[in-house]
C-alpha cells in the first residue's frame, strides 16, 4: 500500500535525490509503484499520483481545483511560497521551498517537491518536530516577500496538524 511506501527512507532519497544516484532510483521506484486504487481514467493509480491529490487538498483550497484533482505545476509553484516551518518570517530557514532548495518549481521537480512535503508530514523530520515540539507547517499568504508589515499582521494562517499514527489531520 503507498502509505508505507512514504516513509523515513523515501523521505531521506527526496533529500539526497540531487547528490545520489540511488537515491534517485529510490524516489523513482516509490512515485511509480501502483496503489490499490485506479485512477478517473480507468489505468492504475500511483503513489506520485495520490501524492499530488494529496498536497491539491492540503494546498491548493483557494485555486481552481476541483475535488479529487492532482495538483499540476502550476498549483505547486503558485502554493510553494506560502509555506513556512513554525512561524512566517524572512527568515529563509522557516520558509520550507528554500530550506529543502527548491530556487524553481517546475516540470522537472514539483512532484519532487510535493512529495516531500507529503513525506516530511507523515515520516519526516517535520513530523517529529510537530509531535516533541510544536512546529507546524504553516500556509500564508502568497508572495511573503513583498508584502507590507501591515499585510503579514492582518495575514490568515493555519497549520497542518498530526495524528499520532501518522498522516496529517
Amino acid at each position: 500500500m503507498s502509505e508505507k511506501l512514504i516513509n523515513r527512507d523515501f523521505y531521506d532519497a527526496i533529500v539526497r535525490f540531487d547528490e545520489d544516484i540511488d537515491a534517485q532510483d529510490y524516489y523513482y521506484k516509490v512515485m511509480d509503484t501502483p496503489t490499490e486504487k485506479a485512477s478517473e481514467n480507468g489505468t492504475d493509480e500511483t503513489v506520485r499520483d495520490r501524492i499530488l491529490k494529496a498536497y491539491a487538498v492540503l494546498f491548493c483550497e483557494d485555486t481552481d481545483i476541483m475535488p479529487g484533482q492532482k495538483a499540476s505545476v502550476d498549483d505547486v509553484a503558485n502554493t510553494a511560497d506560502r509555506l513556512y516551518i513554525g512561524s512566517i518570517g524572512y527568515d529563509p530557514g522557516h520558509w520550507y521551498r528554500m530550506k529543502y532548495h527548491f530556487p524553481i518549481i517546475d516540470d522537472d521537480n514539483y512532484d519532487r517537491f510535493a512529495a516531500l512535503i507529503i513525506a516530511d508530514l507523515n515520516a519526516g523530520p517535520l513530523r517529529d518536530a510537530a509531535i516533541n515540539d510544536g512546529d507546524t507547517l504553516v500556509i500564508g499568504e502568497a508572495d511573503p516577500l513583498h508584502m507590507t508589515r501591515k499585510d503579514r499582521e492582518a495575514q490568515k494562517v493555519r497549520s497542518v496538524g498530526f495524528n499520532k499514527e501518522g498522516g496529517t489531520d
